[in-house]
């Protein structure tokens, strides 16, 4: 099987906004929740999940979680950077959960389920190793680094029947489902546009949990390119889900700052034209503050996430 992130949330799911510790709470938990329904059995014993990398930035909040509940159970974290082991070790990741290959790993420890926090052009590399194992695999966003691999990954997930997850973090939110319920009720008529920002101030690279997330987060390789795929995906996304596939699409990227990120761009403008509507968005790391807004237009009333 091969899915997004539900776009329905978990039974047990926050009514209101969570904090971002919840958020990603809830995260682990569906994950687990979505995994069982697509294939794993919902046995008395915890499902084994394990890590592979922890290169990107998002694996701290949820790395916490995992450690601290009993299911699914950790049991191996795949990663040989000293500096980033010692941050996992603060977290209270036990000294034998680590093994340098994550190969070997997947064997020594045949997890039920792989929890993926490597560079956007490995994720087609991890499910190549995972699929044939029939172990499920989940990625923070985007899937991939390039359709080709997206592609590919689709491929192995349904040749080998496993179930590949993409996190989108504004998938746990529960206003984004308030939003869409308005909008499918007809509240706010025909929805005909959308505007979303999404952005904030630019990646860093202070201290070791940041220092190697910038390093892959800026190459246009590993990455796939910068704030256009950084923060683009959320805005693919919403317009996705309210509008549909769109009919063109058209994107202007800029170089505001090269003196901080010479390789990639660092803000995105896109427009995505359908037969009766139109999508406005922006991706950005060039801004005062955090942004991860959306205005939804009807033709009766106009509704906005914030």
């Amino acid at each position: 099987m091969f899915r997004a992130a539900p776009l329905r949330p978990p039974d047990g799911a926050p009514a209101g906004p969570p904090t971002t510790l919840a958020g990603e709470e809830t995260a682990v938990r569906g994950l687990l929740v979505a995994l069982v329904a697509f294939g794993l059995p919902a046995g008395a014993e915890a499902q084994k999940i394990a890590v592979i990398g922890l290169v990107h930035s998002h694996v701290w909040g949820h790395l916490e979680r995992m450690i601290r509940q009993s299911s699914p159970r950790l049991v191996a974290i795949a990663e040989s950077n000293p500096e980033l082991i010692a941050e996992a070790r603060k977290l209270g990741a036990a000294q034998e959960l680590f093994i340098g290959d994550y190969r070997r790993m997947l064997e020594q420890a045949r997890p039920d389920i792989v929890w993926a926090f490597v560079e956007n052009n490995r994720h087609l590399e991890i499910v190549q190793a995972c699929a044939p194992r029939g172990i499920h695999v989940m990625f923070e966003k985007p899937l991939a680094a390039t359709f080709r691999d997206a592609l590919a990954i689709r491929r192995l997930a349904e040749e080998h029947r496993i179930q590949v997850m993409t996190n989108y973090q504004m998938a746990w939110w529960p206003a984004n489902y308030a939003a869409r319920r308005e909008a499918a009720a007809g509240t706010l008529g025909k929805v005909w546009r959308l505007r979303g920002v999404v952005g904030h101030g630019g990646p860093g690279a202070s201290g070791p949990r940041s220092k190697y997330f910038f390093e892959w987060l800026t190459d246009p390789v590993r990455n796939g390119g910068g704030a256009l795929i950084d923060f683009g995906c959320y805005n693919a996304l919403w317009s996705l889900w309210f509008l549909g596939r769109p009919e063109r699409v058209y994107a202007h990227v800029n170089h505001l700052r090269p003196e901080l990120f010479p390789r990639v761009e660092d803000n995105a403008t896109m427009i995505l034209s359908y037969k009766e509507g139109v999508g406005l968005f922006e991706g950005s790391w060039d801004l005062p503050r955090s942004f991860q807004d959306l205005e939804i237009f009807g033709l009766k009333a106009s509704l906005t996430v914030t």
